[in-house]
């Protein structure tokens, strides 16, 4: 089976200010390849320009330059074709509740991607893959949730339905927007390995996007670590956490409630920069304009 390649992604946005006009650089010249069976991380603070990657390969957003591959082939940005890679990757939003049209079921919201993927035929079919797809993420019995609506479900509920629904084309790359932030802490664990399972039986690649270095060790292959729209550090999960070599890096590992971090305070991990001569420049420093 084959890759979705990133090569060379560039997005920038027109930041207007009255009658002056500037270009905001979100994402900077950025390149990985997601395998199937693999779980990349992509990691930094609001405004690092993650969440900008993730659209740009869901096609919500248009880059400025680079290019999105799948299968080696350059993907399409209109008709037919469109609807083919959209068929095969999909997305998990942050927020459960305005990713699902609350005067809509359950079963609308499934029904919906399997009649336009034309993955099954007829009622009876669609009704059974619909029970099946709801069976898969632990939303039993399948027929009384296919009754409910959005508000009549808790928040980890309602992104079980949105991660069955991002599975119902078929889809081989599922692109995780911090998909547990807006949950409770005591159900965000059983949402990532839910994920971790589904990828396990479909052979899924998973680009989780998160500002949780705890989480992306525990949950993916790969770390990339973004700041103001470029990549400072990349590595295998377990080599960026244990050993991470840029500063900013270390800057979220010590914001991140672990005991890994050994104790250390933001103010601690500054001091020692600032003690080996690599802390002469905050990383998080204000710098204008920040990204999305």
């Amino acid at each position: 089976m084959g890759s979705l390649e990133v090569r060379n992604l560039t997005k920038d946005f027109t930041i207007r200010s009255g009658l002056k006009r500037s270009k905001l650089r979100a994402a900077n010249d950025i390149n990985f390849v997601l395998e199937p069976g693999k779980t990349i991380a992509i990691v930094g603070e609001s405004g690092s320009g993650k969440s900008t990657v993730a659209r740009m390969i869901a096609k919500l957003e248009q880059p400025t330059s680079g290019d999105i591959l799948l299968d080696g082939t350059s993907s399409a940005t209109r008709g037919r074709a469109l609807v083919d890679y959209r068929h095969q990757v999909q997305m998990v939003f942050q927020d459960p509740f305005a990713s699902l049209n609350p005067f809509h079921t359950v079963e609308h919201h499934l029904e919906r991607p399997l009649k336009l993927h034309g993955v099954t035929r007829g009622a009876r079919e669609t009704k059974e893959q619909t029970y099946e797809l709801l069976e898969r993420v632990n939303l039993t019995p399948a027929n009384v949730f296919a009754a409910k609506k959005p508000h009549e479900m808790s928040g980890g509920q309602r992104q079980r339905v949105a991660i069955a629904r991002a599975l119902a084309p078929g889809a081989r790359f599922l692109i995780a927007d911090e998909p547990v932030s807006m949950l409770d802490v005591s159900i965000r664990l059983s949402v990532l390995n839910l994920l971790a399972r589904l990828q396990r039986e479909d052979n899924l690649g998973v680009l989780y996007i998160t500002h949780d270095l705890a989480t992306a060790r525990h949950f993916s292959d790969e770390i990339i670590v973004m700041l103001r729209g470029n990549i400072v550090e990349r590595g295998p999960s377990d080599e960026v956490i244990l050993n991470p070599r840029h500063e900013y890096t270390e800057l979220l590992l010590a914001a991140a409630p672990n005991p890994s971090n050994h104790g250390k305070l933001r103010s601690e991990v500054r001091a020692d920069l600032a003690s080996t001569g690599r802390g002469s420049q905050d990383p998080l420093a204000p710098s204008g304009t920040s990204v999305r």
